[in-house]
């Protein structure tokens, strides 16, 4: 039979310590890539040929998904593929 020391714990809570920080920070890092995917409004606006005020209208209209990263904003991908292979105009 084997007796557990304060020694033994305190090993076991900085293992356990540090395998949570390292899982906090590769899911940091992967919603950071995630929130990243997307098309900028620029590009948005060249491949449907459109003005930036449409593009205020589709996201209004919710025809767009979108996300706002600091200042800039991304749009989804599927969205906007789906709007070119409707024809949009």
């Amino acid at each position: 039979m084997e007796l557990v020391t304060k020694e033994d714990l305190q090993a076991f809570r900085t293992l356990m310590l540090n395998d949570i920080k390292t899982l906090l920070a590769e899911h940091r890092i992967g919603q950071f890539k995630s929130e990243m995917q997307g098309y900028r409004t620029k590009d948005v606006h060249k491949i449907l040929g459109c003005c930036v005020n449409k593009l205020v209208s589709l996201r209004t209209a919710r025809k767009i998904r979108w996300k706002k990263v600091g200042g800039t904003i991304y749009y989804n991908e599927e969205d906007v593929r789906k709007l070119v292979e409707e024809g949009f105009k």
